[in-house]
């Protein structure tokens, strides 16, 4: 979230931002209840001060006339005093309600607008793959190819689910394992994260875990929810926690299954495997300083950047807009691959990775030792290494052959232990 005093100084501004990005937040009821709250805390003071005085006089010897006009005084205070303490509860509890609603602010460079379509694109890698026949999408290769098996997993588990089977096991393994190897040498913690968390712990990275437009899977008579990206499970590692300063940056790379509703998710780019209700991901986060943010946004970018060029997968980078970007994001970079399957060929998001800046931070309350002794809240960042199911797509589009065979990109050879997936029988 925003801190408070930061919304009283810049109204305005975040009222703007708020419009840019097509959200509903109250910025003037958090002004209103943070002024309220101010004006119950000195009241409360002067109350216990009070208090703290007639108990200080009750000591002495007085006349019993005086001592009954004290006690009755303090057992009215006894009254003011928890009556206070109820109202400022509630405009306290009111105003986190109020203040999480209310996004973190955009970077000055990021594309106002309220769609995808808005995004503006900053740098193109490859070249588009041109066939001398009709491309197929990944769906009938996966059949064709027998390694993926939509139909019995809508028998078994229901839409929008799917088998891997044969050399898609290994296609996902691969790319596990390639992606792993590069984010090593970049000095990434790996991690295997729970694939379950607590709703507070959602609630702070930015997700909302209930309602008819959540896109979580809740767990019924449970506190707790699936997690649709290993972000919320890295995020929360150090929730209520203040870290010595030498100690960052922190980078961590997850592995986790993701959950997802994908609830009103139709038209021709959701099928198959581009949109479904579990995959695989491996995730990247960085908790750092202030001041570093900006330059590890662009590390997590560049890194991205090396997995899919890696991988011989044409793609573009976009700048993701105002209205697309999430309430906990100040700015993200979106990186499409070219996906020929799709009707003449489109650009299909494959990962996205987004600085966050202090507004996870403060829902977390996650803070570091500065050299001042004091502690102030760090930074947050978090980027896709390779959401495999998206990556599985731009490898059999790209890479099929007039035969209906597909080759494996070079640097996945090793990790698959075949360079071609052919049709079997």
């Amino acid at each position: 979230m925003l801190d408070y005093r930061f919304i009283v100084d810049n109204l305005e501004a975040v009222k703007r931002n708020i419009a840019d990005r097509y959200m509903k937040a109250d910025a003037d009821a958090v002004v209103r209840l943070f002024s309220r709250r101010a004006e119950l805390v000195t009241a409360l003071q002067r109350l216990q001060q009070r208090r703290n005085a007639v108990a200080g006089s009750m000591k002495g010897k007085l006349e019993a006339p005086a001592r009954q006009a004290l006690v009755e005084e303090g057992k009215k205070l006894k009254e003011d005093i928890a009556a206070a303490e109820a109202e400022l509860a509630g405009v306290e509890s009111e105003l986190e309600t109020e203040g999480r609603r209310v996004p973190n602010m955009a970077h000055p460079g990021a594309p106002r607008g309220r769609e995808d379509k808005d995004n503006l694109e900053v740098k193109r890698v490859g070249e588009p793959a041109k066939f001398d026949f009709e491309p197929a999408d990944h769906v009938k290769l996966g059949q064709d190819l027998d390694i993926i098996d939509f139909d019995a997993a809508t028998k078994v588990s229901g839409t929008k689910f799917y088998y891997l089977k044969n050399e898609g096991v290994f296609l996902e393994l691969g790319l596990v394992r390639y992606a792993l190897d590069i984010l090593g040498k970049r000095g990434f913690t790996p991690f295997i994260t729970p694939d379950v968390a607590r709703e507070e712990i959602l609630e702070g990275i930015g997700f909302n875990p209930r309602g008819a437009e959540s896109n979580i899977y809740t767990l019924e008579g449970e506190d707790a929810c699936l997690v649709g990206t290993a972000e919320i499970t890295l995020g929360g590692y150090y929730a209520n926690t203040v870290l010595p300063k030498d100690k960052l940056p922190l980078r961590l790379a997850g592995l986790s299954h993701c959950f997802r509703r994908e609830a009103g998710a139709a038209g021709q780019f959701s099928k198959g495997l581009y949109r479904v209700h579990q995959f695989t991901k491996l995730e990247m986060f960085v908790y750092c300083l202030p001041e570093e943010s900006g330059s590890f946004h662009e590390e997590l970018r560049s890194i991205e950047e090396e997995i899919f060029s890696g991988l011989e997968i044409p793609f573009r980078v976009v700048d993701t807009c105002t209205g697309d970007l999430g309430a906990p994001a100040y700015r993200k970079w979106d990186l499409e691959a070219w996906m020929p399957g799709r009707d003449g060929g489109e650009w299909g998001e494959v990962t996205s990775t987004s600085n966050c800046t202090d507004y996870q931070a403060r829902r977390l309350n996650i803070r570091y030792k500065d050299d001042d002794g004091k502690n102030k809240f760090l930074h947050m960042l978090n980027g896709t290494a390779v959401a495999v199911s998206r990556g599985i797509i731009a490898i059999l589009e790209n890479f099929q052959r007039a035969d209906g065979s597909v080759r494996v990109p070079a640097a996945l050879v090793p990790y698959c232990g075949f360079d071609v997936i052919r049709r079997k029988g």
